[in-house]
């Protein structure tokens, strides 16, 4: 609110519009209960969409997108108010106050999400959590949660449980003395073992617990799970879910009753034709803009890469794309002349053979010219005609090589539902730092919830990847 206030007042008073009059009721509005009142407005909308949620304020990307909605809904409220009134107000003006209380909040969260985040470390403003499921599932859970701080979960309990296969029902499972070592292990201190039983969720609270997370063996709206949930939530306890990648529960859900049987039907809208035809202009329109400025670099590109070994300037490359097309992917070439023939004996020199993506820091492969393109994404310019042809996406996950694809399990294969990108969630996430798991959560959750201004979010979020150079080997 005080962000909304602050910014309202500067713009209000530099444009000198402090006297406002409601000619549909005929009394002057004071410029302090304007801007109050516009406050309150502002404060609903953004908690209409979220930003004040508990799991959102140690957030970047996501909590800025969720301000730009807020703030696009209070400027239409902030109008329905103004013409109810028919306060002579400008439309500049109800902008300005928008775009500068959005900046002023969204410098604001980024002081706080640094101080939140960098508190995390020490183990501060975290939530503590109870982590349940089988075994191997709760060392998974554990491990995860120790790599990642910005979760904010930390684990002070865990209640080992199994399936009954004679009743179907969910019972307490012994805790062998390895799985003690190795939560000892993995926390780095004594995490106490609670029983699973009726009073679970008295024990957890009893315990100083806000939350229960459930990793494995209770399956998804079960009754097990369900029954569990509601003895957790009665006693305000939150529910977290380790799930899978594509799991469906983010989809839009609708419930039908018919014929006393209910049916629950869910989709994904942005895979709506309106929704794709609006990507595909998208991608129209940045990929023009794109290849003016490959056109300018072109020729110096080319002169220096044929200085350098008088090979081919552009090195084309069988890629798979959308449900499996292959097509054949443009780049500025970077390596020597061979390199496709030395990848298989680099990789087993590296360890890397089964991975999707191969990457070495010093790759033998690439000419100097090769590694100041690479650099600073340069090679990546051609593929701008691709997405012109309409192989590729502007945004997307990387195109993969057919070997690669190959080797995609069930739940992995489905990042071949969408065209492949120049940029995507794993340019902007580390690139090559990143380890396979989370290379592949990337990209099966970008398609699970892509949209278009997530996609241009990544675009911008790719300039600053580029100038970092974060993981670009």
């Amino acid at each position: 609110m005080a962000s909304y206030i602050l910014a309202s007042v500067v713009v209000l008073m530099m444009r000198d519009e402090v006297a406002l009059y409601s000619s549909r009721f005929g009394f002057h509005i004071g410029l302090p209960w304007y801007v109050l009142a516009c406050a309150v407005i502002w404060v609903l909308c953004l908690h209409s969409v979220g930003v004040y949620h508990r799991h959102v304020m140690g957030d970047g990307y996501q909590l800025n997108l969720l301000l730009f909605k807020g703030a696009v809904f209070a400027g239409i409220m902030v109008c329905a108010m103004d013409f109810i009134l028919n306060a002579y107000l400008s439309l500049l003006s109800t902008v300005l106050c928008m775009i500068c209380a959005m900046l002023l909040t969204m410098i604001v969260r980024f002081i706080i999400r640094r101080v939140v985040l960098f508190s995390r470390e020490k183990g501060e403003y975290s939530y503590a959590t109870v982590v349940v499921g089988s075994a191997e599932g709760i060392e998974h859970a554990l491990q995860f949660l120790s790599q990642k701080r910005q979760l904010n979960y930390r684990p002070i309990a865990v209640c080992p449980i199994a399936l009954d296969a004679a009743t179907g029902h969910i019972t307490g499972a012994d805790a062998p003395e390895e799985f003690t070592w190795h939560v000892r292990e993995i926390c780095g201190k004594d995490i106490s073992v609670l029983p699973y039983n009726s009073d679970f969720a008295e024990r957890a609270v009893a315990r100083g617990a806000q939350t229960v997370m459930v990793t494995d063996v209770m399956q998804r709206f079960s009754d097990n799970f369900n029954t569990f949930v509601l003895d957790a939530e009665s006693m305000n306890l939150e529910i977290a879910v380790v799930t899978s990648a594509v799991d469906a529960s983010g989809h839009e859900t609708r419930i039908r009753v018919l014929q006393g049987t209910t049916v629950m039907t869910i989709c994904l809208p942005q895979y709506s034709p309106a929704a794709m035809l609006q990507k595909r202009i998208f991608d129209i329109v940045v990929s023009l803009l794109a290849l003016v400025g490959t056109a300018i670099i072109t020729i110096p590109v080319a002169i220096a890469i044929k200085l350098t070994d008088g090979g081919s300037v552009l090195y084309t490359q069988t890629r798979v794309g959308r449900r499996g097309r292959p097509f054949k992917m443009i780049k500025f070439r970077s390596m020597v002349m061979n390199a496709d023939k030395m990848k298989a004996k680099l990789a087993e020199e590296s360890g890397q053979q089964g991975r999707f993506i191969f990457k070495l820091k010093d790759d033998p492969r690439i000419t100097p010219v090769g590694k100041f393109i690479r650099k600073f994404s340069i090679d990546e310019f051609p593929q701008f005609l691709n997405v012109l042809r309409g192989d590729m996406s502007v945004v997307g996950p990387r195109p993969p090589l057919p070997e690669e694809v190959a080797q995609y399990n069930q739940t992995y294969a489905t990042r071949m539902l969408v065209k492949p990108g120049i940029t995507g969630p794993w340019q902007v996430s580390g690139r090559s730092n990143l380890s396979r798991q989370e290379s592949e959560n990337l990209d099966v959750g970008y398609v699970q919830s892509w949209s278009l201004l997530g996609d241009c979010v990544i675009l911008l979020r790719t300039v600053g990847a580029v100038l970092s150079h974060k993981g670009a080997y």
